[in-house]
């Protein structure tokens, strides 16, 4: 069975997504980035923020996922990095660099297809 963690921006994620109910939504009906778990076992064991501008912490935040589940037996074996960081992040390249370095395990960068193309039309 596929675990995933969501690695989201903590401004939005506490300012904007409401609950990043858009990540969770294209994960339930595995669209966008996820659709790679079309008829697969997979559920999301957590969603996690960056740590905040300019992202030095998220080492330090993996290390007490992987700490906080080890009680659970429950790790992730893929990290989705969401829209909200992908798209958005002025210290997107050094973030996902550390990630990448650090987790182990694959990293997709991605999530929900959910962006508006445009604000008022």
């Amino acid at each position: 069975m596929e675990k995933i963690l969501i690695i989201g921006c903590r401004n939005t994620m506490d300012d904007v997504c409401i609950g990043c109910s858009r990540c969770m939504v294209a994960f339930n009906r595995r669209e966008g980035y996820f659709d790679r778990y079309k008829g697969m076992d997979a559920e999301i064991i957590g969603i996690l923020n960056c740590g905040g501008c300019p992202g030095t912490s998220i080492v330090q935040r993996l290390v007490q996922v992987k700490l906080w589940n080890l009680p659970l037996h429950e790790q992730p074996t893929r990290i989705h990095v969401g829209p909200c960081l992908v798209d958005h992040c002025p210290y997107y390249d050094d973030l996902v660099t550390k990630i990448h370095a650090k987790a182990g395990i694959e990293v997709i960068e991605g999530a929900h297809p959910y962006m508006p193309a445009t604000v008022f039309a």
